[in-house]
């Protein structure tokens, strides 16, 4: 089969296309014949091993311990092992895959997996599972979003931030979205009743106005975040943050926001969100999607020899929600 591997971390140039041998399943796993994959940044941090915190958490000190990049997948069933219960050769799934997914067949867990949407194409599911996964916890669980609350969604135009906002609005809160100005008709479609262009006002232009804030962005200082929330409002930390920190990819925010809410006893909640991918997470989601309250939003499909650009083209491109692929 076809697929986009790499042999050492670095920039896209590393990225090939090659034929290698199609994944075996085991007993609790699934072959899917790719259909469409989609990227995020933890494709790009897997690519080159930014964060260095990433290589000692077991991705590979030396080089990638997986070769095939992407985790985003949508397909059709092929084959299933001896302990699948769930899917049948011929059902069309989505969800996402440990060893990489920009490739003509990949394989999965049977708990990554779920029936694909009805009403989505492949292109669109693909967009919807690891975006989609992490906004629905950061924002249903974590932050424990509530009918009438105020939410601000910062980097509401992208992966996350997308799924963030429309998820927020199916649960009765009042969101804003903060985002560049040329996004602004984007993501109020999503749902958003208000949007700050962040290159002209900052988030704390209103004081102490949002019950939540879910920051996707990873740039601004916990002090200013704070300066948003009301004084028991609730902050959610999505992702390590900034790609410039080489050695922490901006995780220092991460870590000291719970010690933070600790010791100020100022009744704020900080909280870092640390996305789980699980089938459950995957229904509900199909649940939203299928009833209309959520849609994936695709900026810009590629086919699998163009992968790298799609990559340099979410890392640099600020795209209006998911970048894909398609196989």
């Amino acid at each position: 089969m076809k697929a986009i591997v790499q042999d050492t971390y670095g920039p896209a140039d590393v990225l090939e296309l090659r034929d290698i041998d199609r994944p075996s399943i085991g007993d609790e796993e699934v072959l899917v014949e790719v259909r469409a994959a989609a990227v995020d940044p933890g494709v790009w941090v897997l690519m080159t091993g930014r964060p260095y915190l990433a290589r000692v958490g077991g991705f590979g000190l030396r080089r990638p311990k997986v070769p095939v990049r992407g985790r985003d997948v949508a397909g059709v069933v092929t084959a299933v092992g001896a302990g699948v219960t769930r899917f049948r050769p011929g059902q069309e799934v989505y969800g996402t895959c440990p060893g990489g997914s920009l490739a003509e067949y990949a394989k999965a867990p049977q708990d990554r997996l779920a029936p694909k949407p009805a009403n989505l194409t492949f292109e669109q599911a693909a967009a919807v599972p690891v975006s989609g996964m992490t906004a629905l916890q950061a924002v249903r669980d974590v932050a424990g979003v509530r009918p009438g609350q105020r939410v601000l969604v910062i980097g509401a135009s992208g992966g996350v931030g997308s799924f963030a906002v429309q998820i927020a609005t199916a649960l009765g809160a009042s969101v804003t979205g903060v985002c560049a100005a040329a996004k602004a008709e984007f993501v109020r479609s999503l749902g958003a009743d208000d949007v700050i262009d962040y290159a002209h006002e900052e988030i704390d232009r209103d004081g102490a106005r949002y019950d939540v804030v879910i920051d996707t962005a990873g740039n601004r200082p916990l002090s200013l975040l704070r300066r948003a929330l009301t004084p028991r409002g609730t902050l959610v930390i999505v992702g390590g943050g900034h790609t410039a920190y080489r050695f922490t990819g901006g995780m220092g925010r991460t870590v000291r926001a719970p010690l933070l809410s600790l010791f100020t006893g100022s009744g704020q909640r900080l909280r870092p969100m640390f996305s789980r991918e699980r089938a459950e997470h995957l229904e509900e989601l199909t649940r939203l999607v299928e009833s209309g309250a959520v849609a994936p939003a695709v900026d810009r499909a590629y086919p699998l020899a163009a992968a790298p650009d799609a990559i340099r083209h979410l890392m640099e491109g600020h795209p209006a929600g998911k970048v894909v692929v398609t196989v």
